[in-house]
This record gives structure tokens, C-alpha cells and sequence, in this order.
């Protein structure tokens, strides 16, 4: 437990800090590169993002040692990871090909790209493209790193590869280097911190893979997991990984770097909320060994209500000084991406407390039902992106996302309450509906600390502080029970330790 609370209070921390350098770097590299370039830059990311995922096999991987390691097969662990590195190096050819392949045909996918535009996005392509395909067949190390329980070096890690990125890429744009030289910053600082944490596992654990195995009967059981696996994955990146490919058909790279602010911002409410993600998995897995449906409810309300807390901070801090932040980071230009942002960041408020649900899907092996139902989140928002999008811009694409997500987490909802037998509207009943009137308090709140006649970054940051502090306390007092206030003294002892 000790390495679950270290990892969540590191994850906040790296997420400060990833906040502070965003708020600094992001407007300066875009003033630096254009807002062309920004659009490029933001393209490729998704592009790659979209078809470089790892086909379920990190899951799989991650499900399968939690699994193992909760029987005590260490053996297991060691003959699977061998197995599963050579099925990665097969699908490593196999992207080569459908890089290869989408390259030939970026003229006719990016219709909308000037051939200035495109000329650069191909180079920015290769070099991606190129980065992806080393880094592919070591996916697996962060499901290692997870199942052993090692959130405090995972994270140290990510750390790194974060403050490495931003201060290599700040020294190229002071020496003008421009787009391509802040690609192959984030290449090298994928493949370096991909190196470190090869490095842990080998210290920190006691894996010794044994890459001479190999078991038809092993091979069955997780293709039968990761067909599904990849299913969910190639679902999720029909959202965001190919929103700028759908915008960028229809227009140019400025209006893409718009979507790409509004994205942006939805990733780091994403990371802030979700940070706790992942580690509960192996004693999600404990519990599904021992059968105790009794403690996995107990811990799906307690870890829900914790995700609610940080969730209804961010929506309601965006919603009152949202607007006035992206004018002050990155201008009147993009003003848009409030409203875009908001669209992102409502359903994920409702879906993110839901994240032990999540975890108990993969244990129990339940990912078909799931898989179903992210498909139709897909299709859904296939469907609604192109209309939408020709005829109300970034605000049409952002809504088609909205809905495909809400869907999702009320078709997750009804699967499980009727299926899994979870009482999820006890759930909504403990996290939301109990705090309504708190929340709305806190609410009116941050509208009257926002009356404050401070302008500018000055006025923002005094402001925000006022409301966060406002928020703990308020929060605190009204809204967390007895568990939850011990749980808050218990990580300041360890702070203060």
C-alpha cells in the first residue's frame, strides 16, 4: 500500500510539474514554430498514436503476471514475457508495412494539408514512424513494472522522460532548430527512458525471462485475451488519435492546432484525474483470486469517491476560469478551444471514478463485453465526426466525441449492474449524488473568488490558489467520511516523514 500512495503522491507531483512546463513551454513553442507547425506536430502524434498501439498485449501481459504472481509462479511470469517479446518483434513487422503503406498515400488521406504543409508532415512522419517501431517491442515494460508494483520507479521514470523532453527541446528553440528537431527530441527521450526502465526491471525485480519458450496452449490463451484486448485499444484511438486526421481533411493545420490546444488540455485533465490508474490492478487481481465480490465493491466506492473529489475540481475549475486561461496561454486565437476542451473534459469527469470497474473487466477476463461496447463508442463517433465536423468545425467533432463517450459509460453501467452484479447505482449514489449540494456550493464559490479584480497570470494563479484551497477545505469537511479523512492524515505523516 505504501507503494500505491508514493506512486500517487509522485504522479501528482510529475503532473505539477508537467502542468507548470505546459503552461510555460507549450504558448513558447508555438509562438516558436507557428501555429502551422504546432498543427503539424500535433497531426503526427496522433497518427503514430493511432496505429502504433500494441495490439493488447501490454494488458494482456500486465493481466496474465498479476495473475501469476498472485498464484506465486514466478516460472510463469519468466516463460510468458519471452513468448509474448518474440509475438511483439512479428507485429513489429507488420506496422513496418502499414507505415510504408499509409506513407505512399498521405497525399490523398490529408487533403486539406498545402503541399508546404505536407512536405513537412512526411519527414515528420518517417521520423515517428521510425522511433515507434524500435520502442515497439518493449511496451511491455511499464505492465511489468505495474504487476510488480514498482509505481515509485514507473513514475520516477515518466519523470524523467518528461523534464528531459522539455529542457532538450527548450535549448532547440533557442538555437532555432525548429519542427523536425523537436520530433527527434521526444524519439530519443522515448528510447532513452525506455532503456532506464530495462534497467529497473532487471534491479528491482526477480524476472529472468526465458526467451526460449514457447506453448501453443500459452499462445491460444492470450490471443483468445488480446483479440478483444486490441479491439478496445484500436476503439479508444478512433477518438482522439484520429480527430486531427478527420479535422486536418477538412481543414488546414491552424485549424488543427486548435483541436490540438483543446486536446491538449484534455490530456493533462486525463493524467491529473487518472492517476491513480493501473495501480490497483494486482489487488483487483488478489481480490478476484480470493472470489470476495464483498471487497471488490468496497474498494470500487472507496477508490471512486477519491477519482470524484479530483474530477469535480478540474470540471469546476475549468468551467469558471477556463476561458480566461487559454486566453492567457496561448491566446485569443484559439478561444475555440475552451468550449472543444469542456466537451472532453464533462464525460471523463463521469467515466474516470469508474477506473476499478475497468481493472475488474481485465481480471475476471470480461473484455469481450467490453470490447462490444467500445466498438459501438467507435462507430458512434465515426458516424457523428464527419457531419458534424463539415458543417460546425472543431466544436462539431468535439461534440460527436462527447456523445460517443457518454454512451459508453452508461452502456458500461447497465453491463455492470445486470452482469457483473456491481451495485453501480449505490455507486453514483456514494460519489455523486450525496455531494450534490457541496458541489454546488463549491460552484458559487469559484464564481465569487473569480469576482477578484486581479487581471492577468497574477490575478489567475491568486485566484486559483483561493479556489483550490477553498475546495480542500470545503471538500474536507463536507464531503469525505471518516475512511477518507484518516486516509488524508495518513499520506501527510508520509509527506512528513
Amino acid at each position: 500500500m505504501n507503494q500505491i500512495r508514493r506512486g500517487a503522491l509522485l504522479s501528482y507531483f510529475n503532473l505539477g510539474i508537467n502542468i507548470l512546463i505546459g503552461l510555460i513551454y507549450t504558448p513558447w513553442m508555438i509562438k516558436s514554430i507557428g501555429q502551422s507547425d504546432y498543427g503539424l506536430y500535433t497531426l503526427a502524434m496522433s497518427l503514430i498514436g493511432l496505429l502504433a498501439f500494441d495490439f493488447g498485449l501490454g494488458n494482456a501481459t500486465t493481466k496474465f503476471v498479476c495473475e501469476y504472481l498472485a498464484q506465486g509462479r514466478q516460472d510463469k511470469v519468466d516463460a510468458l514475457l519471452g513468448m509474448t517479446f518474440k509475438i511483439y518483434l512479428l507485429l513489429d513487422l507488420i506496422i513496418l508495412g502499414i507505415f510504408l503503406t499509409i506513407y505512399i498515400y498521405l497525399p490523398l488521406i490529408y487533403d486539406g494539408l498545402s503541399p508546404s504543409e505536407l512536405a513537412a508532415f512526411k519527414t515528420v512522419f518517417i521520423i515517428t514512424a521510425t522511433f515507434c517501431l524500435l520502442s515497439f517491442p518493449f511496451i511491455t515494460a511499464n505492465g511489468i513494472l505495474t504487476s510488480y508494483e514498482k509505481f515509485v520507479q514507473l513514475k520516477s521514470c515518466d519523470l524523467f522522460q518528461r523534464i528531459f523532453t522539455v529542457v532538450t527541446m527548450a535549448i532547440c528553440l533557442l538555437c532555432s532548430y525548429g519542427l523536425l528537431s523537436l520530433v527527434i527530441v521526444n524519439s530519443v527521450a522515448g528510447i532513452l527512458t525506455t532503456i532506464i526502465k530495462l534497467l529497473v526491471i532487471k534491479k528491482d525485480t526477480p524476472l529472468k525471462i526465458n526467451f526460449s519458450f514457447w506453448s501453443k496452449t500459452e499462445f491460444r490463451k492470450i490471443v483468445s485475451f488480446v483479440i478483444w484486448i486490441s479491439i478496445i485499444a484500436l476503439a479508444q484511438r478512433c477518438i482522439f488519435n484520429i480527430a486531427p486526421s478527420i479535422m486536418a481533411f477538412f481543414a488546414n493545420a491552424d485549424v488543427v492546432a486548435i483541436l490540438g490546444v483543446a486536446i491538449t488540455i484534455e490530456s493533462y485533465t486525463y493524467l491529473f484525474t487518472n492517476a491513480l490508474g493501473g495501480m490497483f490492478l494486482p489487488r483487483v487481481s488478489k481480490i478476484v483470486a480470493n472470489n470476495d465480490i464483498t471487497e471488490f465493491n468496497r474498494l470500487f466506492i472507496r477508490v471512486g469517491r477519491l477519482e470524484v473529489y479530483v474530477c469535480m475540481f478540474i470540471l469546476i475549475w475549468y468551467v469558471v476560469f477556463g476561458s480566461n486561461f487559454i486566453t492567457l496561454w496561448v491566446g485569443n486565437t484559439y478561444s475555440l478551444a475552451y468550449y472543444s476542451a469542456l466537451l472532453f473534459i464533462i464525460p471523463a469527469v463521469i467515466h474516470i471514478p469508474h477506473e476499478i470497474g475497468m481493472q475488474y473487466l481485465i481480471a475476471t477476463n470480461k473484455v469481450k463485453s467490453q470490447a462490444k461496447i467500445f466498438t459501438i463508442m467507435a462507430l458512434i463517433n465515426l458516424i457523428l465526426s464527419f457531419p458534424l465536423t463539415k458543417y460546425y468545425g472543431v466544436i462539431g467533432l468535439s461534440l460527436s466525441i462527447f456523445i460517443a463517450y457518454i454512451i459508453r459509460t452508461i452502456s458500461l453501467d447497465i453491463y455492470f449492474h445486470h452482469k457483473l452484479h456491481i451495485n453501480i447505482l449505490h455507486f453514483y449514489y456514494k460519489s455523486y449524488i450525496v455531494q450534490i449540494i457541496p458541489f454546488l456550493a463549491i460552484t458559487i464559490c469559484f464564481y465569487l473568488i473569480n469576482l477578484i479584480e486581479i487581471d492577468g497570470w497574477t490575478g489567475l494563479i491568486i485566484k486559483s490558489i483561493v479556489a483550490a484551497l477553498s475546495y480542500v477545505e470545503l471538500v474536507f469537511l463536507f464531503c469525505t467520511n471518516k475512511d477518507e479523512k484518516e486516509l488524508v492524515r495518513s499520506l501527510l505523516r508520509i509527506k512528513h516523514n
